[in-house]
């Protein structure tokens, strides 16, 4: 690229991608990033390139697969590793191109090195939201109700933890702006991530008896994967209907809306400041929240859209058009740190595995995603998706596979029905070919042969 953008990246926590306006979804008030779709590009499907937390954001950050950054699991499990030594960072990268670096919120990457290690000159962690909160004599925030939530009644909208946030990294916006150097900003708020912890009005912005469910409510996990329906009495879930979920998703989504309102003040801070024609502009998050969706609570042990399908919206005045939908298959965490470094005028280091956004080659015609385990232990999983079939690889339990097209909610599991034989056998191929592609070190002899022979109970 020839010109050098300002980048605003605002990457938020559990995220789904049903629960924005400009998505679809027939009530969710998300004024600020339908205006970020109408302004860019909306990707429809933006895909995480693993659906939790850790693992996630250290492939963006190095814009590698877990398996060569090997940060396979969150802390917890018996794989608490960090990320191995030597591996450029794209923030490393943009410091190095003359950028200034600032991030706000979650870290969530290596609980040794911080993010000045990485190039950034300014962090402002969340562990600062308590005290400041204490500061302006408001009570703690509450938690009774463990992960489901509660109101916040104590707080005003910018007073809440994603009111203070949104101030940060304004603050910071506009500093760097007066600067007249390049610069890279990063928010990374913990919500719309449960427990949802939400002041007034958006705590009773949607009436629960108003919020059908989704499409993927009322699973009975008929050959699934036992752990699936194991991970709901773990949570003491099941049996749970969809009047018990609704409040929860009432307060998610009411958190939702609270966190656009956030980003309408940044993009008015932005505009303000005088460097928003200057300014790529990106929204996206880690990975998506079942909320309810399949009966469950989080993301784990599963490759279901609701947690791998991401909200993803890109604006860049002048160059990208706008109003405009891209359809064609995106992993947001590799793709965007490749992004990053192209439109900064900067080498993509050779470890990246991803492509830019702005890549003229042929697009691809699918996405992958991968899991480690997390909370109840280590569990293997690879997922391959195109327009119409998801292939879900479970080393140690049944195989998953999905027609997306008649089932969207990804209830019925056809991968031993025997009807789809020879979808099953081209989705097992091209998972072959892609863990060959990218040295996937569970690609050992016994694995090779039992996805290019089918051999699954």
């Amino acid at each position: 690229m020839s010109d050098t953008p300002n980048i605003l990246l605002i990457h938020a926590d559990q995220h789904r991608y049903d629960c924005v306006g400009a998505n679809g979804h027939p009530f969710i008030r998300t004024p600020s990033l339908d205006r970020l779709a109408a302004e860019g590009v909306r990707y429809s499907a933006a895909f995480t390139p693993s659906p939790v937390c850790v693992p996630a954001r250290n492939s963006l950050l190095f814009g590698c697969w877990p398996a060569r950054h090997m940060v396979i699991a969150n802390p917890g499990t018996e794989a608490p590793r960090g990320p191995i030594d030597g591996l450029r960072s794209y923030s490393e990268v943009l410091r190095e191109a003359g950028y200034r670096l600032g991030f706000v919120g979650k870290w969530d990457i290596d609980r040794h090195k911080r993010p000045a290690d990485f190039g950034f000159e300014a962090f402002v962690p969340l562990s600062e939201y308590g005290p400041w909160r204490a500061a302006q004599g408001l009570p703690p925030r509450p938690h009774t109700n463990s992960w489901f939530g509660e109101s916040d009644p104590h707080v005003a909208p910018e007073q809440s933890q994603l009111g203070w946030g949104a101030s940060r990294t304004i603050e910071l916006l506009e500093n760097f702006a007066r600067s007249g150097e390049r610069w890279f900003l990063r928010w990374d708020p913990a919500e719309p991530h449960l427990p949802n912890i939400v002041p007034p009005p958006f705590d009773t912005l949607y009436p629960p008896e108003t919020i059908p469910p989704w499409p993927s409510f009322g699973d009975r996990f008929e050959g699934k994967p036992y752990i699936q329906a194991q991970q709901l009495r773990t949570w003491g879930l099941d049996g749970w209907t969809w009047e018990q979920w609704a409040p929860t998703v009432s307060r998610y989504m009411g958190e939702v809306s609270l966190l656009d309102a956030q980003i309408g003040r940044i993009l008015d801070a932005l505009d303000a400041s005088g460097a928003a024609d200057d300014t790529l502009v990106v929204y996206t998050c880690d990975h998506g929240d079942t909320c309810g969706g399949h009966g469950m609570i989080d993301k784990h042990f599963i490759m279901y859209d609701d947690v791998v399908h991401v909200p993803f919206f890109v604006r860049w005045p002048g160059v990208l058009p706008a109003g405009t939908t891209r359809d064609h298959p995106t992993i947001t965490g590799l793709d965007l740190a490749a992004t990053f470094c192209e439109v900064a005028g900067a080498s993509v280091p050779e470890t990246f595995q991803g492509r830019s956004l702005f890549a003229d080659d042929a697009p691809r015609q699918d996405v992958f995603a991968v899991y480690g385990g997390s909370q109840f232990g280590l569990y293997s999983q690879r997922m391959v998706r195109d327009r119409y079939y998801k292939y879900v690889w479970n080393a140690t339990a049944e195989d998953e596979l999905y027609d997306l097209a008649a089932d969207p909610g990804e209830l019925i599991n056809l991968a031993t029905r025997g009807e789809l034989a020879g979808e099953l056998a081209r989705l097992r191929g091209r998972l072959l070919h892609w863990m060959e592609a990218t040295g996937d070190p569970l690609l050992n002899g016994w694995i090779r042969e039992q996805l290019r022979l089918g051999r699954k109970v």
